[in-house]
């Protein structure tokens, strides 16, 4: 009478299972250097805020023009834009504009 162990088949691993192994691999590496790069620009001191009051007769170019005056104007123009939350191009006499300060 012997005695019959049963032994159990090793892991393996279809062409589809290892690549779905990988894309989760490459999913939670993105997430962690997502954390990562959150954690460390929140670590970084406050840098101090440039503004221009607008004054009368001014416009998002001519403001781009006197404090940007070796960039691109569109470009500044759209950037100055997209500091302050403008959602067009007017501005009045009287406003604070928030420049951007990496140009």
């Amino acid at each position: 009478m012997g005695v019959r162990v049963q032994v159990k088949p090793r892991l393996r691993l279809t062409r589809r299972g290892r690549f779905v192994l990988f894309a989760l691999f490459l999913l939670l590496s993105a997430g962690v250097i997502a954390l990562g790069a959150t954690a460390s620009r929140a670590a970084d001191p406050p840098t101090e805020t440039v503004t221009t009051v607008v004054r009368p007769g001014d416009t998002l170019w001519s403001i781009a023009g006197r404090h940007f005056p070796d960039h691109d104007p569109v470009a500044s123009v759209e950037t100055i834009r997209r500091v302050n939350r403008l959602d067009g191009y007017g501005i009045y006499a009287g406003q604070e504009l928030i420049l951007p300060h990496d140009r």
